[in-house]
């Protein structure tokens, strides 16, 4: 079965998502289905894949970790049934819970899916067409079944020789010879609501978990004359399901691959996609260039034309047309047209560059509004402060807004030019047109076209260094130059070279 297949949307009455397991080969804290693929749960992909079919309803059955699921299943998805299985009864028993919170608000009539929770490759274009399926063909379950290159673990699905399925198989029940089948039940099902209500009533717990198996519903419908479909996917990997780290890297960089192919073929370039890390939320619109060792995490924005890398980690930031970021970190930003950031840049939240605004080499800013074609072009920081159009702040500018207990902002006009090496001391606003000189501490206001100069006037100590540094390089270099008996060039070389003898050899032992 082909999820591109599915053009057309089946109604779904309810879908259902097994969230309940401990997920003990995790070793985590955290429930299982809660750990993050590409900036979303495993929890939170499956919804998106069954939320692409439109259903009526759906409920999360939670056990494990209840507290946390249902924490996060109340902003990943809020309109979603949380069902609470207090003890692991089994798949069967799951949905039995879910069928009966969900029919407290009527009774499902229709298609119900069932899906497991740490499936997050699952697609919803794949999802649709599983519920395709079963109403076009009026079978009281559909399965959704893979041929995989390892089978272990998973149950088998048992054919009779017509092809018709006969059986699944969960694997530690399996015999040597079902073990060695390769096609295996996803977990993801299309059932008839009100045949799989009433085949769960039948399903016991004789198997070696002692458990109630959701699969025994497909042996329950076989012997009752029911018809059960199987829906064999095209790529067995949007099935593979999560249950340690290991598996969940892997998952991580299938999906990787996905959504940067995807990115690609809609018309953006990725010069290397195996270092580049797109979250699942990241939109980059065509013509745009990603250069190697990036990583767009969260609602990440990129117009066309932008070209971000090499080396760059954006969060929650928005990049418009044209601009340039490379070697930066960037959270919460807005970096606007024609922009340039870098190299090696933080851009701290609540920071905005205007178009053609500048950010340069080891600048750090936040919270900070840069105007258009203003620029920061080097080894400054911009804290709570507000810059106008056309500035240039000089190398070595500190915006002081921190007093050990407040932050305070800081106003600089249009057409400012800040000298290197001046610290603004907020609260205070710099006048259009003014300029400060360098090394100047400004706490004061500079009204408009002013010069603020706010630095001591120098004072040279003469012969401090004979008197306080005797005998040091330092000393011997003033006393010569003051003497006028500086030493050549050549001199300093041959000082710096060991002595010799007559005979032209080195002195040194």
């Amino acid at each position: 079965m082909s999820g591109s297949d599915a053009t057309m949307n089946a109604p779904v009455a309810a879908a259902i998502v097994l969230a309940a397991g401990e997920g003990t080969r995790m070793k985590s804290a955290t429930p299982k289905v809660l750990h993050e693929i590409r900036g979303r749960s495993m929890l939170g992909h499956v919804l998106a894949a069954v939320r692409g079919a439109a259903p009526a309803r759906v409920a999360v059955v939670t056990g494990a970790g209840r507290t946390a699921v249902e924490r996060h299943l109340a902003d990943a998805d809020p309109d979603a049934l949380a069902v609470f299985q207090p003890s692991q009864d089994g798949t069967g028993h799951a949905v039995q819970l879910a069928l009966a919170a969900l029919d407290e608000a009527g009774p499902i009539d229709g298609t119900v899916i069932v899906v497991p929770g740490d499936t997050p490759l699952l697609s919803a274009a794949s999802v649709r067409a599983l519920a395709r399926h079963r109403a076009e063909t009026g079978a009281a379950c559909v399965v959704l079944t893979a041929n995989v290159p390892d089978p272990t673990g998973y149950g088998r699905v048992v054919r009779d020789r017509s092809g018709r399925v006969r059986a699944i198989v969960e694997h530690v029940d399996a015999s040597d010879a079902e073990r060695e089948i390769t096609e295996i039940n996803s977990g993801v099902y299309a059932f008839d609501g009100a045949k799989v209500r009433s085949a769960l009533n039948l399903v016991g717990a004789d198997n070696a978990q002692a458990e109630r198996y959701l699969p025994d519903v497909v042996r329950i419908f076989v012997k009752d004359g029911e018809r059960v479909a199987a829906a064999l996917i095209d790529d067995w990997r949007e099935v593979a399901g999560v249950n340690d780290r290991v598996q969940l890297a892997a998952a991580d960089a299938m999906l990787r691959d996905r959504l940067v192919t995807a990115i690609m073929r809609s018309g953006v370039t990725v010069i290397d996609p195996a270092t580049t890390w797109v979250d699942v939320g990241v939109e980059i619109e065509p013509d745009a260039v990603i250069l190697p060792n990036t990583l767009l995490f969260g609602a990440t924005r990129i117009a066309t034309g932008a070209r971000v890398g090499p080396n760059c980690s954006l969060t929650d930031t928005v990049v418009g047309e044209y601009a340039l970021v490379r070697d930066a970190t960037c959270e919460g930003a807005r970096i606007g047209p024609q922009a340039q950031v870098g190299p090696y840049t933080y851009l701290r939240p609540g920071t905005a560059l205007m178009r053609k605004a500048k950010a340069g080499g080891f600048v750090e800013m936040k919270n900070a509004v840069v105007g258009e074609d203003s620029k920061v072009p080097h080894l400054s920081y911009v804290g709570d402060a507000t810059i106008g159009e056309r500035t240039n702040v000089g190398a070595a500018t500190v915006f002081v807004n921190y007093d050990g207990v407040e932050k305070h902002h800081s106003e600089v006009g249009d057409d400012v030019r800040i000298g290197s090496d001046t610290m603004i001391v907020a609260p205070v606003t710099i006048g259009d047109g003014a300029y400060t000189a360098a090394g100047s501490v400004v706490v004061d206001d500079v009204p408009p076209g002013a010069l603020a100069v706010a630095r001591g006037r120098q004072r040279n100590v003469e012969g401090w260094v004979e008197k306080r540094r005797p005998g040091s390089p330092a000393a011997r270099a003033a006393e010569a130059t003051r003497s006028g008996s500086r030493p050549s060039e050549a001199d300093r070389d041959n000082r710096n070279s060991p002595p010799v003898d007559e005979s032209g050899g080195s002195t040194t032992p």
